[in-house]
């Protein structure tokens, strides 16, 4: 890890970052009082802690708290869904290992916002307040690879355009902002890892070999969305993932659209010079689209107990 490096690539989206962590010299001083044999594998995380504890001074405004709060009950389902790995069989040592990472990446998610929100952030929910069978649909998520990763690949996906959808109500706060989209980043390569595996088999050892079948898009998907995805992994009660959203109380010139959408910045990619041998498919595939948080909540509200945790 090259810390300077990061500090430089921070300034060029945050040139106050240095205002927050009020001095370089006391960044050092950070990481000197975290012991002299610091890991490499425990270092991004230190110096994660002090970013977390520098961010969270910045005022975060009603709208955007209740932005990153929703976030964090979002994580809040992933990062239990991943603590619950433990019982499923028939997953691979690889990609079990895959998957322990990824429950550390998401943990870490959960820590960041918290840090962000200090004591705007809600309550620790209980493992109990979910629901990852969603009332019965998926009876063998914890037990079964196949489910478990089907039901994986729904949330990353969720997530990614949750977090896309999200990104324009916190551009008020820079900082928030740099966060949301490096969230949104990691839950892609999530999404990604977890498509190959399901690809693959959950008992392959060598996920990234697997070969996508076009046909079969919920067994057998692309690394990445690509149309509507045949609904995917579960169409009766996935395809919404993948669907447009509700444009209702967003922002003038917000508009959440299906992920089969082919036009961008008002231009329609089909319309451009040399673009006659393209596929609709490709041109969605090389886009992501957000998602609002009402069509997120009522989504993620099929894993919630109560029906209505995320609003």
């Amino acid at each position: 890890m090259n810390f300077l490096q990061i500090l430089s690539d921070i300034e060029q989206v945050d040139p106050e970052v240095y205002e927050r962590l009020d001095s370089r010299r006391a960044v050092f001083k950070n990481l000197s009082g975290l012991g002299q044999k610091l890991t490499a594998a425990a270092l991004p995380l230190a110096v994660g802690a002090i970013f977390n504890k520098a961010y969270a001074q910045t005022p975060v405004g009603a709208s955007v708290t209740n932005v990153l709060n929703f976030a964090l009950k979002l994580e809040y389902l992933e990062s239990y869904f991943y603590n619950a790995r433990t019982t499923v069989t028939g997953l691979s040592a690889v990609n079990s290992n895959a998957l322990a990472l990824i429950a550390t990446d998401e943990a870490n998610h959960v820590t960041f916002l918290r840090g962000v929100l200090g004591s705007n952030a809600i309550p620790v929910p209980s493992v109990a307040t979910f629901d990852y069978t969603a009332k019965g649909a998926f009876p063998t998520v914890l037990t079964n690879a196949d489910t478990y990763l089907a039901v994986a690949q729904s949330f990353e996906d969720l997530g990614v355009r949750a977090y896309k959808g999200a990104a324009p109500l916190v551009m008020s706060n820079k900082a928030v902002l740099t966060a949301a989209l490096s969230i949104h980043a990691v839950e892609a390569r999530h999404a990604s890892h977890i498509r190959a595996m399901r690809r693959a088999g959950p008992s392959s050892s060598t996920p990234s070999q697997g070969t996508p079948i076009v046909s079969s898009p919920n067994t057998a998907p692309k690394s990445w969305v690509s149309g509507l995805d045949g609904g995917g992994a579960v169409p009766r009660y996935t395809s919404a993932i993948y669907g447009a959203g509700s444009d209702t109380n967003a922002p003038a010139g917000l508009n959440f659209l299906a992920e089969d959408n082919t036009t961008q910045g008002g231009i329609n990619l089909h319309s451009l010079p040399n673009t006659s041998t393209f596929s609709a498919t490709a041109f969605s595939e090389a886009f992501d689209e957000g998602l609002d948080v009402g069509t997120v909540a009522r989504i993620a509200n099929l894993f919630s107990v109560s029906g209505n945790y995320f609003g």
